[in-house]
């Protein structure tokens, strides 16, 4: 396993993957709409707990994955919940601007919210919860880097270090 450290030298974001639940139809929505959105940073749109996504990402924890929206760069960060709404919002070419905003402690706030109001409507419709499965406990999102310097040189776990290991597409 690698765990990737926060450095000032870290390569900049080439591409970022987005894990989707393709069996929830607001998140097979944002996923079209981010699909059609001009991009400054690739944007790969993989199923959440796939193949694809496992194959990807061996070390990535696909169940809170899951339960969670997540963003693995190619370099390795990770991004869950609020700062991954973010991170995915700073690959637009229209939405920079806002992802800086919400990047603020004043924005933060409103990060949080879009993504806890998306994780209601999942738990109330219940996509993305396997049959059977215990709900997912909600829990603080990590924190979100400060805006100037965005996208942050290192990861945003909640522990400042990622156990991941990406693998670039293509």
């Amino acid at each position: 396993m690698t765990t990737i450290k926060a450095t000032a030298a870290a390569a900049p974001v080439r591409w970022l993957t987005v894990l989707h639940d393709p069996d929830c139809s607001l998140c097979r929505h944002l996923a079209a709409w981010l699909r059609g959105q001009p991009k400054l940073v690739p944007l790969e749109l993989v199923p959440v707990g796939s193949y694809v996504a496992r194959q990807k990402f061996p070390t990535l924890d696909h169940d809170a994955s899951l339960g969670e929206l997540t963003v693995v760069s190619d370099s390795g960060e990770v991004w869950r919940g609020a700062p991954a709404f973010v991170t995915a919002l700073w690959a637009l070419t229209e939405h920079r601007p806002l992802a800086v905003s919400l990047s603020t402690p004043a924005g933060l706030p409103l990060a949080r919210a879009a993504v806890f109001a998306v994780s209601a409507y999942r738990r109330a419709t219940g996509a993305g919860v396997p049959a059977g499965a215990p709900p997912v406990p909600a829990r603080a999102p990590g924190p979100v880097p400060r805006a100037e310097g965005w996208p942050p040189s290192g990861p945003v776990c909640d522990d400042g270090s990622c156990p991941v290991s990406a693998t670039p597409s293509g």
